[in-house]
């Protein structure tokens, strides 16, 4: 009759002396019917598994109790690093530490920081901005897509382990392809992001602070627009010219004359729109400030609104996608009318509508540039002064609508224009 291993297996008694272990003995240990263990020194043992596992213990005792600490198994945990884990376990108890309770708190340190991940404290942060209504549904986007672009380094990283090097190398790729002004948003998003974790009580402080200004100066990028009045004629005319979808060449049309940002209006509800008192009401979710932003509507812009209505109305948005309905028109269409007139990206763009606008209301002399500045729906710091501001320059923002709508068909008639103010022929102007 065969005696398996684990019968053959002495057992051991308190005084019993035990020599230790040796790398040949323990390769040396075959599985039996049922686990059976070799011990080493100091309460060190292996346990052999039916299955041919080798598993390390340690035995000990912590306020009067006798425990077991698993050590790894064998091979992955050498005999070498087996007696070492058994030491540092023993270090513990002397100091009046149990050690399974420091590995269970070990464990919990290790999730937590799987579950603070840089990733993770991004998705949070930007769930938390778009739910306040911090975000436009354009910022939300680029946003996302910027952050998204660290998914390759800072991503998997537990958010309190990141430091500086690490934030600027990450950045510091996306500069290296090309995209300077990408890295310096995703750097202030990363930022963001960091001072989420520390509101939250997940990170004491924020790296980028340290690297700010680090990276490649950004250049100052403008959106080209016609602002003489010759080219505002010839590109009214063109529009009118323009022979894509109707809705394209409405929403192309709208444009100069309410001069809104390109998301706006791509996002114009009808919902927004009061025929009866002349007036869009943007809702502040869908503006850059954040604030809500009231468009008096020229005879011009209700006459195009109403043709409009007659395709998309009554509900839902004004100018829908070509593919569905239930979304807006896409971000590229103006732009990509645009082109299609003929106007490069150099000469002409959606957002230069703004500043179109601005320049020859600005060189007419005829309005506040207050009343300008609320028409464009820049912010404005001092919250007393702004209420202030929109209820002074109302009436002449509803006057100036219709002047502008008035000069507009004035240039597109192409009749004797007298420019107003020395309009140059086209412009690269600021960011609006």
């Amino acid at each position: 009759m065969s005696i398996s291993p684990a019968e053959k297996a002495p057992t051991l008694g308190a005084s019993e002396t035990v020599m230790a272990l040796t790398v040949k003995e323990i390769d040396a240990l075959k599985p039996g019917d049922r686990a059976y263990k070799r011990s080493d020194a100091h309460g060190l043992y292996i346990q052999v598994e039916p299955t041919g596992g080798k598993l390390w213990r340690l035995k000990y005792r912590f306020d009067g109790r006798e425990k077991k600490l698993a050590l790894g198994s064998y091979p992955i945990v050498s005999l070498a690093d087996a007696r070492q884990r058994r030491d540092d376990a023993r270090r513990l108890i002397a100091n009046g530490v149990d050690p399974s309770a420091e590995k269970r708190k070990s464990k919990l340190r290790s999730k937590i920081a799987a579950d603070n991940t840089f990733g993770a404290i991004a998705d949070e942060y930007t769930a938390k901005q778009k739910k306040d209504g911090s975000w436009a549904p354009a910022t939300s986007k680029r946003s996302e897509y910027l952050l998204s672009l660290l998914r390759g380094s800072l991503w998997p990283m537990p958010v309190a382990s990141i430091e500086a090097i690490d934030v600027y190398a990450a950045v510091k790729r996306i500069q290296d392809a090309g995209n300077v002004e990408s890295a310096h948003r995703t750097m202030q998003l990363a930022g963001a992001v960091f001072r989420h974790a520390i509101l939250t009580g997940r990170l004491a402080s924020d790296p980028t602070r340290d690297i700010r200004g680090g990276l490649a100066k950004r250049k100052v990028t403008n959106y080209a627009a016609i602002v003489d009045p010759e080219g505002v004629g010839q590109l009214m005319r063109a529009i009118d010219s323009f022979g894509g979808q109707a809705l394209t060449k409405l929403a192309l049309q709208l444009s100069p004359h309410v001069f809104v940002r390109p998301g706006e209006l791509r996002s114009a509800e009808w919902r927004e729109i009061d025929f009866d008192n002349a007036l869009w009401s943007i809702s502040p979710e869908k503006t850059k400030m954040r604030k809500p932003h009231h468009v008096p509507l020229s005879r011009q812009s209700i006459a195009i609104l109403r043709e409009a209505r007659q395709i998309t109305g009554p509900s839902g948005y004004v100018f829908t996608g070509i593919r569905t309905r239930a979304r807006p028109l896409s971000e590229n269409t103006i732009n990509a009318a645009l082109r299609r007139l003929g106007y490069g990206p150099d000469e002409m763009t959606a957002h230069g509508f703004r500043s179109m606008a601005s320049t020859l209301l600005n060189e007419s002399k005829k309005w506040h540039p207050d009343a300008i500045e609320r028409a464009l729906a820049h912010g404005e710091p001092d919250k007393v002064r702004a209420a202030y501001d929109r209820s002074q320059y109302w009436s002449e923002r509803v006057e100036m609508a219709q002047w502008w709508s008035d000069y507009l068909d004035q240039l597109r008639k192409g009749g004797d224009v007298v420019p107003i103010g020395g309009g140059r022929a086209n412009s690269s102007a600021p960011r609006t």
